[in-house]
């Protein structure tokens, strides 16, 4: 939990009563959950230029609305609703709690009806709890550029969590995919099926002057206003991140320019999570995992991924039985 804002000092250990499903509602044992770069800005609220005040009213202005962090699970149906028919006590399941948070705790509560499914049989828990976070952020966005064989995408940021699922998608999509990283990752961005790997460190993608159709941004270095000229005539720009100027310009841009500019809020739904652990199950979709950490090091998982150099996901184990 946090009770204020800060570094990562600010998080610790607590014991809370044990939450009680509601009527629709599936209490699940969490086993696993993920450290991500949305937690860090979370407890921090260090966000995008413009960003502050919009996103303290999600967050908490004086004091965290959500002090229990974490936006995914991974774990077992402990519980559930007298209304719940799709779940039962026992199912193996992942879930994405979204900005409700609530990962990073022994149990939590979500609907039958959000952004939850079994488990990919073929994975551990630790395995599975990489799917949701990256995997429906990607999906979301490649799937609002109509991506298809043959088609020409740049990930920017191939490493993380989000790139790694986007470098994975894309290619399941039948793209021919680029991925930016440092040349430290090189041969893990290669693995997940980039076709060519760019050293950020060494090259500017921006002044290759290759085009692509599709670009996405990950990282928030590359607005519309520096890589247009890199976008074929009605290709994408998918803004993983961006900030409040790109975000608010981005139909403008998209009307003028014939090119789609994309950012803003991931719609997380059941189906795309179920699409996801096919994928995983068919061996198409890989868990990428830099380290684990234990409950009780919950301070040290936030430093390291403050630091801003995960490759993939940072699992958190929060129950046995992996």
């Amino acid at each position: 939990m946090y009770r204020k804002f800060g570094p990562p000092d600010v998080v610790r250990v607590e014991e809370l009563p044990q939450p009680s499903p509601g009527r629709t509602e599936v209490l699940i044992r969490v086993h696993a959950s993920t450290v991500s770069a949305a937690d860090y800005r979370a407890r921090s609220r260090k966000v995008p230029r413009g960003l502050r005040v919009l996103a303290a009213v999600g967050l908490g202005v004086f004091r965290p609305r959500h002090p229990v962090l974490g936006m995914d699970a991974a774990g077992v149906v402990e519980a559930v609703g007298q209304d719940v028919t799709k779940f039962q006590v026992g199912d193996e399941v992942i879930a994405m709690l979204g900005s409700a948070f609530g990962g990073h705790a022994e149990y939590a509560c979500l609907s039958q009806d959000g952004a939850i499914t079994a488990k990919p049989r073929t994975m551990t828990f630790d395995e599975a709890v990489t799917l949701p976070f990256g995997g429906l952020t990607a999906r979301s966005f490649l799937d609002r550029a109509a991506v298809k064989p043959g088609s020409t995408v740049l990930v920017n940021g191939a490493s993380g969590a989000v790139g790694t699922a986007a470098v994975q998608l894309a290619r399941h999509m039948g793209a021919r995919v680029t991925g930016v990283c440092s040349g430290a990752n090189r041969e893990l961005v290669a693995s997940l099926g980039a076709d060519r790997v760019i050293d950020y460190t060494s090259v500017d993608f921006t002044a290759e002057g290759m085009t692509y159709d599709v670009i996405v941004d990950c990282v928030g270095n590359a607005p519309f206003e520096k890589v247009q000229a890199l976008i074929k005539p009605g290709g994408a720009l998918l803004l993983v991140i961006a900030d409040l100027k790109g975000l608010l310009l981005a139909p403008w841009r998209s009307r003028r320019s014939g090119k789609l500019v994309h950012g803003g809020n991931v719609p997380y739904r059941s189906e795309d999570l179920g699409f996801l652990v096919q994928l995983a199950e068919a061996g198409q979709y890989q868990a990428v995992i830099d380290r684990t950490y234990e409950l009780s090091d919950i301070v040290e998982a936030h430093r390291f991924v403050e630091t801003g150099h995960k490759k993939g996901n940072v699992v958190l184990h929060v129950a046995p039985g992996q």
